[in-house]
């Protein structure tokens, strides 16, 4: 069964591939500097949302407190 953690982790870690790659595949072709430092910006937000879906904490339910 896939989870939603699941589908969220594999999903942000795929992003980080994708934006590496393309990064990557366009600084071969060649960038200007403004190409750089857009490239080295996408990369660096999706590294910083997988590790915040990694780390973040999961919700903690609350516990009945009914008393009898």
């Amino acid at each position: 069964m896939v989870s939603k953690k699941n589908l969220a982790e594999w999903g942000s870690a795929g992003m980080v591939f994708i934006s590496g790659g393309m990064a990557g595949h366009y600084a071969s072709l060649g960038m200007g500097p403004v190409q750089w430092v857009g490239a080295l910006v996408a990369v660096l937000a999706s590294v910083t949302v997988a590790v915040t879906v990694r780390i973040w904490p999961t919700p903690v339910k609350a516990k009945s407190t009914a008393r009898d």
